[in-house]
Parts: C-alpha cells; structure tokens; sequence
C-alpha cells in the first residue's frame, strides 16, 4: 500500500501560539498545512481569513493546503494565492460556475481541487474531473474539528477512484475529517491519497511523532 500525503489542519492548532506550531511542523514529516477559511454563512463557523493565512506562510516551509469553506470563493482566489497558497480547494456547493472557477485557479499557478460536503454524490464531478488536481472529500460535516468520522466515506472513495480511472485522470482523493490510525489503513484502501488531521495530530502527547506514525501506519 502507497505511503500517504499527510496534511495537518491548522484548524486544531494552539492559535495563541502558533508560530510554534508552524515551526513544529516545518520539522516533521508532514506533506502539507492544511488550511480551513470559514465565512460563518457557507459553513456554522468562522475560523480566519487572509490576514492569518498570510502569517502562516511567512513562517511555513511546507506547501499550503487552503481550503475555501466560502461562499462566492471566486472572488478570493487571487487573494489566497498572493497570501501563500498552493492548493486551493473550493466547495462544489458554493460554485455556480465550477469549471471556470477551476481554471481561475489554474491561471494563477495553484493546484485546484474541488472540496464536497458528505451528503453530496461523487459522480456530479465526472464531467470536470479532468481539470481537477485534488478533491478534497469531506468525511464530517464541515464547520467544526472534532467531529466523528463519517462510515460512508469508504464507498464514496472507491466510487470516485473508479471516475477518476475510466477518465484517465491524475486526480488525487484528499480525506477531511475524523482521520485517524484506526480508519487510515482502510481510507488507503479504498484510494485516497491525502489524509487530513486535526485533532488526531494536535490533540496527541507528540505531534510529530503521530504524523510519522500516520506515514508508517499504511
């Protein structure tokens, strides 16, 4: 089984200290910062904007994994790109218009991905699968950390590991939510590629020790 692309969400973090943080995990095997913007109207929460991702990136030396839990992300993209990010992820639900909103992303030197709330069915991203780089599925319901992890996700990744095969695409299935060493192994299983961790990392005795072993643990 393939080693795992691990992306810490900052979410989870220590925010009155998180320079540290950054700085923990610069030095740890992580793949990416995971980055969740919430508006408060999209999803119940909100989280930071541009100002704090923007601080993040001044400190970070791993790639910025921003996802865009927003309505209207389009006119935002620009923005997120010139305050670090190198991913940006934004909701099949917040865009009227999601192939062109893919190929703004694009033009600005971003990989972009696609982020879909657990009720929504993987096969409305076939026709554009092609001009997605990663799909960022949700496994809870967004807005919060903590939540348990959605059973269903299982299938849902196998469902979208057969599109992505029948349309000869490269994209990569990034998991959101409830990751942990219990339901990694299987989640690989199934196809994804990137796994998320909030709590499971940040809430642990050693966090960078926990990364590792969710490298290892597949």
């Amino acid at each position: 089984m393939k080693t795992p692309l691990v992306a810490p969400s900052i979410l989870s973090a220590d925010f009155s200290n998180l320079q540290s943080d950054v700085e923990m995990l610069n030095q740890s095997e992580a793949d990416y910062i995971h980055i969740d913007i919430m508006d408060g109207v999209f999803v119940p929460n909100i989280s930071f904007g541009l100002p704090v991702c923007d601080a993040i990136y001044r400190h970070a030396q791993k790639p910025l994994d921003v996802h865009l839990m927003i309505v209207k992300p389009e006119q935002y993209l620009s923005a997120f790109r010139d305050a670090g990010a190198a991913n940006i992820s934004v909701h099949y639900e917040a865009c009227t218009h999601l192939h062109r909103t893919l190929q703004e992303i694009k033009a600005l030197d971003c990989r972009a991905g696609v982020a879909i709330n657990p009720h929504t069915n993987v096969q409305l991203l076939e026709d554009c699968i092609g001009d997605i780089d990663l799909v960022c599925m949700m496994s809870v319901n967004p807005g919060f950390g903590g939540q348990n992890f959605i059973e269903n996700t299982y299938k849902k990744v196998r469902q979208l590991k057969e599109i992505i095969a029948e349309n000869e695409a490269s994209t990569l299935i990034e998991i959101d939510g409830g990751v942990n060493a219990q339901n990694a192994p299987k989640l690989m299983g199934a196809g994804a590629d990137i796994l998320v961790a909030g709590s499971f990392v940040f809430k642990s005795v050693d966090p960078q020790a926990t990364i590792k072993e969710l490298k290892a643990i597949c």
